[in-house]
């Protein structure tokens, strides 16, 4: 018997959006503090390590979910995990601008996630 698409693309949502959330806590949400520099500037919180630790770790929900062809699910689990985990995880910013940062992380996180786990469906299609 056939499972029925619908609580497939939950399945796939849920999934991938608790695993993004997890993911940011594990490789961002412990880093906290700026880097201040001899000249006065800073950087930071996080460092390019980091970041591309999370993306590379989250390949693998993405794709556990792209290639059961449950694409959307992927897409708006992935999506909302990481809106939401940015939003807790920068909220306390004084100056309000961490909505920006949030949109920020929405889109490209959509736009990126749309276009790998298409990429992850078409090669994985069974014919």
């Amino acid at each position: 018997m056939r499972r029925p698409k619908l609580d497939s693309q939950a399945g796939a949502y849920l999934v991938t959006a608790v695993a993004a959330a997890v993911l940011w806590a594990a490789w961002l949400g412990w880093d906290q503090h700026r880097d201040v520099h001899p000249d006065g500037s800073t950087t930071g919180p996080y460092e390019a390590w980091q970041v591309i630790g999370l993306v590379l770790t989250l390949l693998a929900p993405l794709y556990w979910a792209a290639s059961r062809q449950d694409v959307v699910g992927a897409v708006l689990g992935t999506t909302t995990g990481m809106t939401v985990a940015a939003f807790v995880d920068w909220s306390d910013d004084a100056s309000g601008l961490y909505m920006v940062g949030v949109a920020l992380v929405m889109l490209g996180t959509l736009a990126a996630t749309a276009a790998t786990a298409a990429t992850i469906a078409t090669l994985t299609r069974r014919r």
